[in-house]
């Protein structure tokens, strides 16, 4: 969930890790420090909020040296504070380390160091790491850091200096992301691959259980068993502008926006109307034959990406006539599935390093069952436990409310449909319809964002609104759960989502004209069974906000307010209903004065359990 960072140059560092630590402030934001070496003398600044609080610290030229570590923190142990804020260091303030992850038995290493006279000044699980290092400095500091590794329960991505072998940084991974960039004469390390993109290209990612040790004259990488390990290089392929705002006033916004293009580039070479149809490159190792003979799909995430594994849910079933279960990846390990041989698991993650995610995956694995990932992020940790799986392309996405890496996801997972369907049951006729119906999303969703005036507009009607009710049937029902989901992450208001006929057997007891009900109604098979629940809610007072059709005159009559959406095929409905949610969640938020892409509490990568 944090964000570490350290450069070691043969010029002063602390602007690059300032610069770097501005770039994953999306991964925790309640505190933030950074610690430098110059002369055998540690600098160190720490402030609780925002990292640009430190603009002014790096400027005044208080941070001097060419060796640094810095931390933007996501709190797990202990509250935000100077005293909690990272760089921790030990007795001596001679080791300085920054941590992501959590330390599961530091209660017992602490008890342990406390009873050997060391002094601990945080609340954090994070500060015996320093200690035990310090404590093992006679093995010589790389020694100290591998028996330290050993020694440490859970998961860490660390960054280590040592002030009296001020030439050195070391980086050390186990369960959270460490990357390392190879500049010019001048070395990277960082838990994020953005926070290295304005200054080097060549990246390369470190897997669990290995170390980095980086000097001036080059580095060096091997295993917590000392053995030398050769790692190859990834070239980064995106521009910087990426992660720039674009004249946007927030990522997310920006991010919204971006979605018609980020769905040209998940389909393109992938998807071929005219062409043969699907083409998925990344399941090259699964044979025709395999994926004809599946018994079950399992598909395992978190969060909005759970949503899009209940769209692909509805869609394989319907398409490939194959039973398909969703299951949260955060509960998957601990109730002894029932998972193996003839079963998929597929696990959806953004960052492709959801610890839950991730941990679900290596159970189906360790069952027996195959495994495909859908991830976002080259080179990730899911990416490459899998080998076999599909990025969605969806370009880096910083606002922590995840809205392109969504939508791509329901890409991935329509073209995994189609493909599969294509193999066991589904007509050619139906498969044209469908590929080219697909193929026109992005346009789709250009004409669904010219009605952003409106929903701003009825944003603000209803932002001063305590509580919301979102409400779909059949494929949309995921879709107002992750409508609810965006507002309540980022403007604060307590938001559920329902299937629509679900809300007779409870809901229904909270209708009143304080609850404005959002309703996906677009015109499909059951779209009389949603214009009787629209009447139940207007029975009861409720205000009702409706998502319909193009050309759906009988709905207006029946609703307060009405966003209309492109016509599509019933199964690619999401792609343009989920749009307007998403929209009114962030003007809502912006009304109400949050802070849309540093939402309280929340980060971006959710790399702890």
């Amino acid at each position: 969930m944090c964000g570490i960072v350290g450069v070691i140059s043969r010029k002063n560092v602390a602007t690059l890790l300032l610069e770097g630590l501005k770039r994953l402030e999306y991964r925790g934001y309640d505190s933030a420090g950074i610690a430098t070496i110059d002369n055998e003398s540690i600098h160190c600044q720490k402030v609780v909020g925002r990292v640009n609080q430190l603009d002014g610290m790096v400027e005044s030229g208080e941070l001097k040296g060419c060796v640094g570590i810095a931390h933007t923190r996501w709190a797990t142990h202990g509250a935000p504070s100077v005293i909690n804020a990272h760089p921790h260091f030990d007795d001596h303030g001679d080791i300085g380390i920054v941590h992501n992850g959590i330390i599961e038995n530091y209660a017992t290493l602490r008890e342990l160091l406390i009873s050997r006279g060391h002094t601990m000044r945080s609340e954090t699980d994070t500060e015996v790491i320093a200690h035990l290092i310090s404590e093992n400095l006679h093995m010589g500091v790389m020694g100290a850091v591998r028996e330290t590794a050993r020694l440490l329960q859970g998961t860490f991505g660390l960054i280590v200096l040592n002030r009296k072998d001020p030439n050195r940084l070391i980086a050390v991974r186990q369960g959270s992301p460490v990357v390392l960039g190879i500049g010019d004469h001048e070395y990277f390390v960082a838990s994020d691959v953005s926070a290295l993109a304005n200054n080097t290209r060549q990246v390369i990612f470190l897997d669990d259980g290995e170390i980095a040790e980086l000097t001036l004259t080059g580095y060096r990488t091997s295993n917590f068993e000392d053995v030398t390990l050769v790692k190859d290089s990834t070239e980064i392929d995106w521009e910087m502008d990426a992660i720039e705002k674009g004249g946007f006033d927030h990522f997310m916004l920006k991010e919204i926006y971006e979605q018609p293009q980020a769905l040209e580039n998940t389909f393109r070479g992938r998807l071929r109307p005219d062409d043969g149809g699907v083409r998925l490159g990344g399941l090259t190792p699964f044979s025709e034959e395999e994926l004809r003979s599946l018994k079950r799909i399992i598909i395992t995430a978190c969060g909005t990406s759970w949503h899009a594994g209940i769209i692909g849910e509805y869609q394989i079933e319907e398409l490939a006539r194959l039973p398909v279960e969703v299951e949260y990846a955060s509960e998957f390990r601990y109730r002894n599935p029932l998972v193996g041989p003839g079963d998929l698991v597929i696990a959806i993650s953004q960052s492709g390093e959801t610890a839950d995610t991730l941990a679900a995956l290596r159970e189906a694995k360790a069952k027996g069952a195959r495994v495909m990932g859908i991830c976002n992020v080259v080179g990730s940790t899911i990416a490459r436990e899998t080998g076999v799986g599909v990025y969605t392309h969806a370009g880096v996405e910083i606002g922590v409310a995840s809205t392109k890496a969504f939508i791509t996801q329901c890409a991935v997972l329509s073209m995994f449909a189609l493909y599969l369907g294509r193999l066991r049951s589904l007509s050619a006729e139906s498969f044209e319809v469908l590929t080219k119906n697909l193929a026109e999303m992005p346009d789709l969703i250009r004409r669904t964002l010219e009605q952003t005036e409106k929903i701003r507009d009825i944003a603000e009607q209803f932002s001063q609104h305590r509580n919301f009710l979102f409400l779909g049937r059949g494929i949309n029902f995921p879709v107002a759960l992750e409508g609810a989901l965006k507002l309540k992450e980022i403007s604060y208001i307590h938001a559920e989502g329902y299937p629509a006929a679900e809300m007779k057997h409870g809901p229904i007891a909270l209708i009143d004209r304080d609850m404005p009900v959002v309703v996906v109604a677009t015109q499909d098979a059951i779209y009389d069974k949603v214009l009787s629940n629209i009447a139940e809610i207007k029975a009861r007072n409720g205000q009702v906000i409706a998502v319909a059709t193009e050309g759906d005159e009988t709905l207006a009559s029946r609703v307060d307010r009405v966003i209309y959406v492109p016509e599509t095929h019933p199964l690619l409905a999401p792609f343009v209903t989920v749009i307007p949610l998403q929209l009114l969640a962030y003007y809502t938020a912006v009304l109400r004065g949050c802070d849309v892409d540093k939402p309280r509490n929340l980060a971006k990568s959710v790399t702890v359990e």
